[in-house]
C-alpha cells in the first residue's frame, strides 16, 4: 500500500492579548477560514513551544506549512539594529515567528506572511523596518482609519504593481497590477540577501517579498485573508500557498 497524503497541516502563530483579566493568545477567524476554504488544516501555535524546544520540534515536523497573521502589535525594533521601546510589543510572538521562520528556511518549508508577517519574514532575513512610515517623506498614507466600519477599514486603498519573473505573477496569473487594503503603520525600510522584491505601491513601498533559494516563502503586506472566498485574487495566494504546502507534504513524507 502507498503513502497516504491528508491535507496539509498548517501552523499558526498566535497574539498575546488580555481578555477578561487572562492572559491570552488568539488568531482571527478570518485566517483560518482562509485556510480551511483552500484545502488546509490549521494548527494554532502557542508562544510557550519556545519553553518546549522538543515539543516544538514535534509541532514543526508535522507541519506542511506556516502562516504568519497579521497583527496590531509590532516587532521590537532591537531586532533590526534600533533602540527605543515598541509601544505594542509581542516580545512572545517575535521569538516564536523568527524560530519558525529559521526553520522553514531550512526545510523549504511553504510560508505565507501577512503583514506583521511579512515584517516578520523582512527582519529575519537581514533587513529592517521604518517604525513611522507616515513619519517618512514621499509615502502616501498607509494606515486604516479606526473611525471606520470595518468594511471601510479593508476596502481597496492603493494599487499595487508586480514585479516580473517572481512568484507572485505565477500565482496571479500574470495580472500585473491590481488593488489591495492598507492597513499598517510600519512598512520595509531594507531588505536583506535572498529576499526577492514581488511587488510595490506606486510610492515605492514594497509591498510582497520572497526568498529566491527557497520554492514558497512569500510574504505580502496587505490582508488577503479579509472576506478571501469572495475575492479572486485572495482564493489564487491562499490556493497557491496551499497547494505549495500539499507537494511539500508529497516530497517530505515520500
Amino acid at each position: 500500500m502507498g503513502i497516504i497524503f491528508n491535507k496539509p497541516l498548517i501552523g499558526v502563530i498566535m497574539c498575546q492579548v488580555e481578555t477578561g483579566g487572562h492572559p491570552s493568545q488568539l488568531v482571527h477567524n478570518k485566517y483560518l477560514d482562509a485556510l480551511l476554504l483552500s484545502g488546509g488544516v490549521p494548527l494554532a501555535l502557542p508562544h510557550s513551544l519556545m519553553q518546549h524546544p522538543d515539543t516544538l520540534e514535534t509541532a514543526l515536523s508535522a507541519l506542511d506549512g506556516i502562516l504568519l497573521t497579521g497583527s496590531p502589535s509590532n516587532i521590537e525594533p532591537r531586532h533590526y539594529g534600533e533602540s527605543g521601546d515598541e509601544p505594542h510589543a509581542d516580545a512572545g510572538r517575535d521569538t516564536l515567528a523568527f524560530a519558525l521562520i529559521k526553520h522553514a528556511i531550512a526545510h523549504h518549508m511553504p510560508v505565507m506572511a501577512i503583514c506583521r508577517g511579512l515584517q516578520e519574514l523582512v527582519v529575519a532575513t537581514g533587513g529592517a523596518l521604518h517604525r513611522q512610515l507616515h513619519q517618512q517623506p514621499g509615502f502616501q498614507e498607509h494606515r486604516e482609519d479606526h473611525a471606520l466600519a470595518l468594511a471601510a477599514q479593508y476596502a481597496p486603498a492603493h494599487e499595487v504593481f508586480v514585479e516580473p519573473g517572481g512568484l507572485l505573477i505565477d500565482l496571479i496569473n500574470g495580472c500585473e497590477k491590481f488593488w489591495v487594503n492598507s492597513l499598517h503603520q510600519q512598512g520595509v525600510r531594507a531588505l536583506g540577501p535572498g529576499v526577492r522584491i514581488e511587488a510595490r505601491a506606486a510610492d515605492g513601498l514594497v509591498e510582497a517579498i520572497s526568498l529566491r533559494d527557497c520554492p514558497f516563502i512569500f510574504g505580502v503586506q496587505w490582508h488577503p485573508e479579509w472576506h478571501s472566498g469572495e475575492s479572486a485574487l485572495s482564493r489564487l495566494l491562499f490556493d497557491g500557498f496551499i497547494n505549495a504546502c500539499n507537494r511539500y507534504q508529497k516530497e517530505s513524507r515520500s
